[in-house]
């Protein structure tokens, strides 16, 4: 999962920043909403986390940008404007939850993950297919209801090739997903990820594959499925 955290205080965004990475999300962080209008233009996240006071406009505005374009991902607004007018202000602006600061790590988390698995979310609570499972929540892999230990990258690569199990994830859309701005991303980066990450299953005795198509991109199967 990859989100956008839009957030002017840049000792408090490399906190949420840090935290989101940490719960296994990618996250890119801005301190504008003109840096946030020019982000979501050309990428596809999964889920925002929007400050209201930011120097060059009210979060709010941004948000009602992103609406008014039919934009429908989720919005947490993390915001230190705490009165019942400025609540209802963002909520009806077209944010899906409103959370004050200082608020803990964990509960922004909770919150973002809260929004994911809502109707139509990117995020399930279990993703499963032959032996594998992949707890969202937990961050927990298991084969055959073993945990196994595994690295973020290829819990992430995973994590996608569950969500889209039977089709094809372009190669281009995998690194999106995995890496934010500023990532140091090779020609083999996903490549290699994919790659220790079928020995991995291999190795534990799981009962799905995991496809390379040149030129194409990733595909998990259940055995014997391609």
């Amino acid at each position: 999962m990859r989100m956008l955290l839009v957030e002017d205080h840049e000792k408090f965004a490399k906190s949420v920043q840090e935290g989101m990475e940490s719960a296994g999300f990618a996250c890119d962080w801005v301190p504008t909403g003109a840096e946030a209008d020019a982000a979501v233009a050309v990428v596809a996240y999964d889920a925002i986390i929007l400050d209201r006071g930011l120097p060059d406009m009210d979060g709010l505005e941004f948000l009602r940008g992103i609406r008014d374009q039919g934009n429908t991902i989720p919005v947490l607004v993390l915001t230190a404007r705490d009165s019942l007018e400025d609540r209802i202000q963002g909520l009806n602006t077209g944010g899906d939850d409103y959370l004050l600061k200082p608020a803990a790590m964990e509960e922004v988390i909770a919150r973002v993950r809260a929004l994911l698995r809502r109707p139509g979310g990117a995020l399930g609570v279990v993703l499963s297919a032959g032996n594998v499972s992949f707890d969202t929540v937990a961050r927990e892999v298991q084969v055959a209801n073993k945990t196994i230990a595994i690295s973020r990258r290829e819990m992430e690569v995973l994590e996608h090739l569950l969500r889209r199990k039977g089709r094809v994830v372009p190669k281009d859309v995998m690194e999106e997903k995995l890496y934010g701005f500023g990532e140091e991303v090779t020609s083999n980066s996903v490549e290699v990820h994919v790659s220790r990450l079928r020995k991995r299953l291999t190795a534990n005795a799981a009962d799905i594959q995991v496809h390379t198509l040149r030129g194409v991109g990733y595909l998990i199967t259940d055995e014997g499925d391609i």
